[in-house]
């Protein structure tokens, strides 16, 4: 029975192929269970990261380098028509190639997420999934024009025709190249990274990713805003996060019927002020309280002061109105508001009217 022929080959020979990507099989279970148990603990216990590195760039691609090797073994072992055989051997040149770039590209992630992806402070970079995404693609590029030239593909005719029909493409597609160029615009420049919050045109917000695209932004609606690159590059920036301090301009107003000792003495609270509330700037050169202007129903003051980088601005802000609030209660200091006064001038010939019928009036009443 075993003798009979299926598509050429005996049952026998189709029961060995299939027993051998069996093997192949059972020996990637294996070598999880290896490494599970033995190989990643091992390299766990090194200080030295380079082993954890190359453990994780090998493992996937061994795996599936002897899955490839077992198919190879056992499809070989059968007879096929060469036409056949040719295709098969190609396809596994391609497959070889791709897990060899799988390799690099595993190696080239790995250092990049452990000696590149914190700062020198502890911090996370923030730049790492642009720069790991740029050369994860330009590696798997690499690999496929290598695989196709491995099967017999002629490249330079491959890139003059592409080079042709790029022409027409970029044509095509201009935005999405300026998206291209402003994602590395972005990236060498480095106006913000992810993270930070921005200002540009009527939008702000905090950078949550930067891709070959776009960029997304989270504005203070929890609303996630996507803007293609190219438009931010052409766009003013103005980093936030930057910024030492936040200035806060106010501008205030007293009664007219304030005196010159009570707006000298409203100056020197609004000048003490930030040595009581945290976070203001208290250096006399980032406080400034100077009386201004004699507006329509105000005597005008403007009040200048710095909220340093680590508090809260509107928490501060608050902190701040209540304590000027508080202070010029309690000096007797009033805030002004829109008033105006009236003053009515009677017409001299109106008065002699009510003078002439007063004495009009007085006449009769001596008569009677």
């Amino acid at each position: 029975m075993l003798e009979n022929e299926i598509w050429g080959n005996s049952i026998q020979n189709w029961i060995i192929s299939i027993l051998i990507i069996v093997a192949a099989i059972v020996i990637v279970k294996l070598i999880t269970l290896v490494s599970k148990k033995v190989l990643k603990p091992l390299t766990d216990r090194t200080k030295n990261q380079l082993d954890n590195i190359i453990f994780y760039s090998l493992e996937p691609p061994v795996k599936f380098a002897i899955i490839l090797l077992g198919i190879w073994i056992a499809i070989h072992r059968l007879v096929y028509p060469d036409s056949f055989v040719k295709v098969v051997d190609n396809i596994y040149r391609i497959l070889i190639v791709l897990d060899i770039t799988w390799v690099f590209a595993r190696l080239f992630s790995g250092l990049l997420q452990v000696y590149w992806g914190r700062r020198s402070n502890g911090q996370n970079n923030k730049m790492l999934p642009i720069i790991k995404r740029t050369i994860l693609v330009v590696v798997w590029i690499i690999g496929l024009v290598m695989a196709l030239s491995n099967v017999g593909v002629n490249i330079s005719a491959l890139l003059g025709t592409l080079g042709i029909g790029g022409i027409a493409f970029a044509l095509a597609a201009q935005d999405t190249v300026k998206n291209v160029f402003g994602a590395f615009t972005l990236l060498t420049d480095k106006p913000f990274n992810i993270g930070d919050t921005i200002r540009f045109d009527s939008i702000e917000g905090t950078v949550v990713d930067i891709g070959i695209r776009s960029t997304r932004i989270m504005n203070y609606d929890k609303r996630i805003i996507t803007i293609p690159n190219y438009k931010i590059t052409d766009s003013s920036i103005i980093n936030i996060s930057s910024e030492p301090m936040r200035r806060v301009v106010l501008n205030l107003g007293l009664t007219y019927d304030t005196t010159a000792e009570k707006m000298k003495e409203a100056l020197e609270i609004l000048k003490a002020l930030p040595q009581k509330v945290e976070n203001v700037s208290s250096s006399p050169s980032n406080v400034v309280a100077v009386f201004t202007e004699y507006s329509d129903s105000a005597l005008g003051i403007m009040y200048i002061y710095y909220i340093e980088k680590q508090g809260d601005i509107l928490g501060v802000t608050s902190n701040m109105n209540m304590e000027i609030l508080d202070s010029f209660n309690k000096a007797g200091l009033e805030f002004a508001f829109p008033t105006r006064t009236i003053y009515i001038q009677k017409d001299e010939s109106e008065n002699e009217t009510k003078d002439n019928d007063k004495a009009s009036e007085a006449k009769v009443g001596s008569l009677k």
